[in-house]
């Protein structure tokens, strides 16, 4: 179905017809007529987290940053961002953004960056969110900030935005071809894995000395801790069996219980994966790409590189492996999960669902509900198989104005315990604080999927809300986002 013809939600007129329209696709999601407010909503239950209580059940997804400085300081848009999410109401913030523990990993020349020439300010980032919570809150005390460390691994752009290098684990037939990799491109050697385990437990202890709460080791979205989980062809300690590909996070686990024992440990974790999607070129026309569909993987079968899928059918999960994980994970001590799926890099909208693609995307192959509710269904499948987890759920900011009554159905019935936001605490950060106070939602200023915020990065400039944020529409970088669209070129990579 062609993006025009796919419901806009925004124009539905109530959540009595988006009920309907879920009945009428069959998706099996809990959508809840009404909303409860005070101490009695679902969303506003506190829950033990990281050794603390968090006060509700809002968290605030980490995402990409573009608007630090070369060092990976934070500049003062970064400070107004999370300041903002301070401003937000929501009790659990799952890091932010993305902060690289070393150089070579950053997936863009202004990420932030942890060492000991920028702990102080990412220090400060976070005593300036908690200080915006406490002025617009009262109390800071049930707030669970953490800080998400990363490297970027196969999608890193440490120096240019535009130039591509990859730190990579295994040879993978799509992906490499995309980014042009030669067949002797080094690969990560077992040594340096070690090196890079020192590196994330330096930074985990320069985050404990910061005063964050936990860690999130990352695992998702196809960065480096991803490709760990899917290095089934790789040889050596880091490759293979289950076992082996999951040694790296095992041995940061370890490190950081040794260097700071008192820090939370939590992993935001890339459930499944499908094979990359490309636009159908049958449907493709100049300065307009065509749905997407699976790029040709025949001749990799049985496909071996993606976590969580069928290897005979990788456009299907499949949650053995995933499941298996959490075991280990129970043995590392780690007990939350922040649950996301695939990749915006090469299978946006199973990771990221919206009805406009990023300007380097295709258009949506299904309707974003669809994708929604994928993401969904796997998080209460594994709620169901290891109910002693705490699971952050992801994918709920397309349900725009009905994303209150889906995440109060969705916590009131165990499906998930936090309800994470991620593009909408760019757009409207308030939204749980309105929520939680029986307000009625700015329909303003509700996110509705433009992918502006990725596709600005994308091409080099600073992260935030473009279309729904003053502060940004004023900034000359708008113009040029609107010359980037209008130009319709190929930029780069940007992922939550």
């Amino acid at each position: 179905m062609p993006v025009g013809e796919y419901p806009k939600l925004g124009a539905l007129g109530g959540v009595e017809h988006f009920r309907a329209l879920l009945d009428a696709l069959q998706l099996g999601l809990p959508c809840d007529p009404d909303l409860a407010h005070g101490p009695g909503s679902p969303l506003a239950r506190p829950l033990a987290v990281f050794g603390k209580q968090a006060g509700n059940r809002f968290c605030v997804q980490p995402m990409e940053g573009w608007d630090g400085t070369s060092d990976g300081r934070p500049s003062e848009h970064t400070f107004r961002r999370w300041r903002r999410f301070g401003q937000s109401g929501a009790k659990l913030v799952w890091g932010g953004e993305a902060v690289a523990v070393r150089h070579d990993g950053r997936a863009n020349p202004n990420q932030l960056l942890l060492n000991t020439a920028t702990v102080g300010e990412i220090a400060r980032l976070r005593e300036e969110l908690v200080q915006a919570h406490r002025i617009a809150h009262g109390a800071a005390d049930d707030l669970v900030v953490g800080l998400q460390l990363t490297h970027s691994g196969r999608f890193s752009r440490p120096n240019r935005h535009d130039r591509p290098e990859p730190v990579i684990l295994y040879r993978h037939p799509l992906l490499d071809r995309r980014l042009q990799l030669p067949p002797d491109y080094p690969l990560l050697t077992d040594g340096q894995i070690r090196e890079l385990v020192e590196d994330f437990v330096r930074a985990a202890r320069l985050a404990a000395e910061a005063g964050f709460d936990f860690v999130d080791v990352k695992h998702c979205h196809g960065y480096l801790g991803h490709e760990f989980l899917s290095a089934f062809t790789r040889d050596g300690d880091y490759g293979g069996s289950l076992e082996n590909r999951t040694r790296f996070l095992r041995e940061v686990t370890a490190g950081i219980r040794a260097e700071a024992p008192s820090l939370g440990i939590g992993v935001r974790l890339s459930a499944f994966d499908f094979v990359p999607f490309v636009p159908d070129p049958d449907q493709s026309a100049p300065g307009k790409p065509g749905p997407g569909i699976p790029e040709p993987y025949c001749d990799a079968l049985p496909y071996v590189y993606a976590f969580g899928a069928q290897q005979d059918q990788p456009v299907d999960i499949d949650l053995v492996e995933p499941l298996a994980l959490f075991d280990l994970l129970r043995e590392m001590g780690i007990g939350v999960v922040n649950v996301t799926a695939g990749s915006p890099y090469y299978c946006p909208h199973i990771q990221r669902p919206a009805l406009y693609p990023p300007s380097d995307a295709y258009l949506p192959p299904e309707d974003p509900l669809v994708g929604v509710a994928r993401q969904m269904h796997v998080v209460r499948e594994i709620k169901r198989a290891h109910p002693d987890f705490t699971l952050v759920g992801t994918a709920y900011t397309y349900l725009q104005e009905y994303l209150p009554y889906v995440a109060q159905a969705a916590v009131r019935e165990g499906w998930t315990d936090f309800v994470g936001l991620g593009r909408m605490m760019l757009a409207y950060p308030e939204l749980p604080s309105d929520v939680l106070a029986g307000k009625p939602l700015q329909a303003k200023r509700v996110c509705r999927t433009f992918s502006d915020c990725t596709t600005a990065p994308r091409n080099g400039l600073i992260s935030g809300c473009y279309p729904l944020d003053e502060h940004y529409r004023k900034l000359p970088e708008m113009a040029k986002l609107a010359a980037a669209k209008r130009a319709n070129r190929p930029p780069r990579g940007s992922g939550e």
